[in-house]
C-alpha cells in the first residue's frame, strides 16, 4: 500500500501542555485522484491546541499547495490554497492518546479549493484565431426561403 494513503493528521493529546500549545509541521493528506487537480506538496499546518475536559479545540492555519487548470484557458498553474480560520474541536477520551483530524483537516482544503480555477485575474480565455471564427459552410444556407 502507498504510504501517502496512509499518512494522518495526528494530535498527541497525552503530551498536550495544560494550558494548549501551538503545533506545527507537514502532512500529506489531500492528495485527490483528478485530473485538472493536484496536490504537489504536504499540508503544512499551524494550529493552536487545548484540551477542555474531554473536547479538543484546534484553531490555526492549513495551507497546501495545488496545480490547478485554468478553467479559462486550460493552462496549468500553481496555488497556494490557505485556510486562515481552520477552528475544529473533537471528543476524546481519558483513554485515546491521539486524535485524528485527518477528515477534518482534508475537508476544509478541499472545500476552500477554487470552483472556476483562474491562473490570472484578467486571464483573456482561450484566444481564437480569425480563421477559425468565420465557418462559410453555412454561408449557402442563407439565401434559403422556407414556405
Amino acid at each position: 500500500m502507498d504510504s501517502k494513503a496512509e499518512e494522518r493528521f495526528l494530535i498527541d493529546v497525552a503530551r498536550l501542555d495544560e494550558g494548549g500549545e501551538y503545533l506545527e509541521g507537514e502532512v500529506d493528506i489531500v492528495d485527490l485522484d483528478e485530473e485538472f487537480v493536484k496536490s504537489f506538496a504536504p499540508m503544512r499546518y499551524r494550529v493552536f491546541a487545548q484540551l477542555f475536559g474531554t473536547e479538543l479545540l484546534l484553531k490555526g492555519r492549513l495551507e497546501q499547495d495545488f496545480d490547478l487548470v485554468c478553467s479559462r484557458c486550460g493552462k496549468d498553474f500553481d496555488t497556494t490554497i490557505k485556510v486562515e480560520d481552520f477552528i475544529v474541536s473533537v471528543e476524546v477520551s481519558a483513554k485515546d492518546q491521539f486524535a485524528d483530524l485527518t477528515d477534518e483537516a482534508r475537508e476544509c482544503i478541499i472545500l476552500a479549493l477554487p470552483t472556476f480555477p483562474l491562473c490570472d485575474e484578467t486571464c483573456p480565455g482561450i484566444v481564437q484565431n480569425a480563421s477559425n471564427v468565420a465557418d462559410d459552410r453555412w454561408s449557402a444556407l442563407d439565401g434559403l426561403k422556407v414556405e
